[in-house]
């Protein structure tokens, strides 16, 4: 999936609320799956290699200012850290995502909003609930990344490029193809479309 200007539509708890080893992880997570070493997140947020490390490990709290830097320099709104799953019972998180319960990140602009349904990024596989509305898309410019993805239509119809070739999918319809190939969608419908879309390794 492109990497886009997100808002993340999800009740926040307050900073002082989240444990500090819930913002850890998160940090952790996204560090990896954008590729950086402590240092390279470093130079990208402003933040030095010794803090980062005490936040990742649950030792330092962190302070807005620091979740806003972060957030730049991971690509995502700061608020993608206040997502805490503390009211699941202990042994249902890192397995389920209750319904309604996943990060919710909505792209205004370009007309759709993605759910994730995994439990976090941790894992080798990334699951979203894709929901385009009629008209929305990735976007004009097709993109490109590592790994593989797979969708089903579960509601509406999409169109899809992959490569040179270009697709109508509608409700019941799958498709699998390499991140590699540049890629984008689009609704070209009158109704709301929705795709379970899965990536590996995770990418957002």
């Amino acid at each position: 999936m492109a990497l886009h200007q997100a808002v993340l539509r999800a009740p926040e708890p307050t900073l002082d609320e989240l444990s500090h080893e819930w913002v850890g992880k998160q940090v952790r997570e996204l560090r990896k799956v954008r590729g950086l070493t402590l240092k390279e997140l470093s130079l990208k947020s402003g933040l030095s290699t010794g803090l980062l490390s005490q936040m990742e490990r649950g030792i330092s709290a962190p302070s807005i200012r620091s979740l806003q830097a972060l957030g730049r320099a991971l690509e995502v709104p700061a608020s993608w850290f206040f997502h805490d799953r503390h009211a699941q019972p202990a042994h249902e998180r890192d397995v389920i995502v209750r319904r309604g319960t996943g990060r919710q990140l909505s792209f205004d602009e370009d007309g759709f909003r993605k759910e994730l349904v995994t439990p976090d990024l941790s894992g080798a596989l990334e699951a979203l609930i894709v929901t385009i509305d009629p008209g929305g898309s990735s976007g004009v410019e097709p993109y490109s990344h590592s790994g593989e993805e797979i969708g089903y239509v579960l509601d509406g119809e999409i169109e899809l490029w992959v490569a040179d070739n270009h697709y109508r999918l509608q409700a019941g319809d799958c498709f699998r193809f390499a991140s590699t190939n540049m890629h984008r969608f689009a609704n070209p419908g009158q109704k709301e479309a929705r795709v379970l879309w899965v990536i590996t390794p995770p990418f957002y």
